[in-house]
C-alpha cells in the first residue's frame, strides 16, 4: 500500500465500521486504508486538508491528494469498488447540497439506528495492515 486513499470514519459508530468492512471486501487491490476520527492521524489529516466543521458524523477521503466529505467522499468510495457499488458514482448529478442534506440526515440518527460501541473497533489480523494511526 504506497499511496493508499485513506478513508476517516467514526470508528465507534457499529453503522460505520460494517462500511468499512463492506469497502475492504470489495477493495481487494487494498486501495483504501482506513483510520478512525478520534485517532491523532485524523486529527491531523483534518488540520493539514482544512476540513471545516468536522465531526464523528463526517466521513472524509484522502485520495490523491485531494480532500473528499460527506456524500462527496461517500461516492468516490463506490467509483472505486468492485462490483455494481460503482455505478452509485451517478448520484454525483444530484446537486451536493441535497446529497450532504440527506447524508447529514442519516448521520445525525445512525447511533440510534445502529447503536455504537464504547470504544473503538480493532481490526482483525487479516485486515489490520489496512489501518493507519491505531495501536493494535
Amino acid at each position: 500500500m504506497n499511496n493508499p486513499h485513506i478513508a476517516i470514519f467514526d470508528g465507534v459508530c457499529n453503522f460505520c465500521n460494517g462500511a468499512v468492512h463492506f469497502i475492504i471486501q470489495r477493495d481487494p487491490e487494498g486501495a483504501f486504508a482506513f483510520t478512525p476520527m478520534q485517532s491523532k492521524l485524523a486529527q491531523e489529516l483534518t488540520e493539514r486538508f482544512n476540513v471545516p466543521d468536522v465531526g464523528m458524523d463526517t466521513l472524509v477521503l484522502i485520495k490523491n491528494g485531494k480532500c473528499y466529505v460527506l456524500s462527496d467522499a461517500a461516492l468516490e468510495i463506490a467509483k472505486d469498488l468492485k462490483g455494481p457499488w460503482r455505478f452509485c458514482y451517478a448520484f454525483k448529478i444530484v446537486p451536493r447540497p441535497i446529497r450532504d442534506a440527506a447524508y447529514k440526515l442519516f448521520a445525525r440518527n445512525r447511533y440510534r439506528l445502529f447503536g455504537k460501541k464504547d470504544v473503538c473497533m480493532v481490526p482483525s489480523e487479516e485486515v489490520k495492515s489496512r489501518f493507519m494511526g491505531i495501536n493494535t
